[in-house]
């Protein structure tokens, strides 16, 4: 802001707000260069049309210096930092609200979501801070301050990480101790009441905080406040209401879910009844395909036997006609011996020559 102030000394004023102001820092730039083309869009960001036209009119009659352009690429990428910052502070903000509401919604409607949430970080867990007693938790976060107290033998401290709340810092200097004894013993309620109950409401919260409410105007004004007996009757009777409802939406929940777990447990069944009977009709069809091929080999064998047994006989038959038939005496000595023929004829032949040499 001091850095940007000395170029647009007059956006101070009108942008208070640290997140705000970088980013309207970031959008304008130079602010030479400012014109009401950009109206619109300093509007987004101010969401304040009243507030756009006010910087529009301030850039033009500003008495700032101005800018290099070295300068202005240095505060536009530190301007980005800080927006990207803020960002994740908010978002860290809104989760820590989320889940101090569900962890400890009494604790964190009494003395607020941050310093709730610091108590029970220091103390370790819910559980730890609901065992502890109030003196311990006056004074929790103010350890070192207490044990040199102690070693000095000096007055301890009266308030350790409560001193934050809001409550302690609207007391008047006097009344801070008193106040802060009395704050620790409400918080310490408030984190039994949510780590040992069932379903945990920030109704003795908001009830616990009017206390606190009640017994700082008791010390500013003198009016007495209300006794613990009657608050706390009406903060059972709003709890009862709180916890019927909650567990009313819970069980409707629960019938919604059990409606959808059932139509989805149908809907499986139904599939898989559907994939059996496929499943029984293509192994059926399997069977019956197989049941007819079986039959046709069947028939297909007997054929072929059939078929190799005719040749057999045939071959047989002929085979004994053949050995029937006799056949004659010279056909059969001239088809059994005819070497022997020659060989005489041969013989026959030298015995003639023989003969006639002589």
């Amino acid at each position: 802001r001091e850095w940007y102030g000395y170029h647009f000394p007059e956006l101070i004023k009108i942008v208070p707000e640290n997140s705000m102001y970088c980013r309207v820092a970031k959008f304008i730039g130079n602010r030479r260069e400012l014109s009401e083309e950009s109206l619109e869009g300093l509007e987004e960001i101010v969401m304040d049309s009243a507030k756009a036209q006010a910087i529009l009119e301030a850039s033009r009659s500003s008495m700032g210096m101005d800018i290099s352009p070295l300068d202005l690429i240095n505060i536009e990428s530190f301007s980005r930092r800080v927006i990207s910052l803020s960002e994740y502070r908010k978002g860290l903000q809104e989760y820590l609200r989320s889940k101090m509401s569900q962890v400890a919604p009494s604790l964190s409607a009494l003395i607020g979501e941050v310093v709730g949430a610091r108590l029970i970080s220091h103390a370790g867990s819910l559980t730890n801070l609901a065992k502890y007693p109030a003196s311990t938790v006056q004074i929790l976060g103010a350890e070192k301050a207490l044990f040199r107290a102690l070693k000095t033998r000096g007055n301890t401290p009266k308030y350790g990480l409560i001193f934050h709340s809001t409550f302690i810092g609207r007391a008047a200097a006097k009344n801070k101790g008193r106040i802060s004894r009395y704050l620790a013993n409400k918080c310490t309620i408030a984190s039994r009441i949510d780590c040992f109950s069932e379903v945990p409401t920030s109704v003795f919260g908001d009830k616990l905080r009017e206390q606190v409410e009640e017994r700082l105007a008791f010390y500013e004004t003198g009016e007495p406040p209300r006794k613990n007996l009657e608050v706390m009757k009406e903060a059972v009777v709003e709890a009862n209401e709180v916890v019927a409802e909650v567990k009313r939406r819970q069980e409707k929940k629960e019938k919604k879910r059990k409606k959808r777990e059932k139509r989805r447990l149908e809907a499986l069944a139904a599939a898989a009844e559907e994939g059996a009977e496929n499943s029984v009709m293509e192994t059926e069809e399997n069977d019956v395909g197989a049941k007819k091929k079986k039959k046709k080999k069947k028939q297909q064998q007997p054929e072929e036997s059939e078929a190799e047994a005719e040749p057999e006989e045939n071959g047989v038959e002929e085979e004994e006609e053949e050995e029937e038939e006799p056949l004659p005496k010279k056909k059969r000595k001239i088809a059994v011996e005819p070497e022997q023929e020659e060989e005489e004829k041969k013989k026959k032949k030298k015995k003639k020559k023989a003969v006639a040499q002589d």
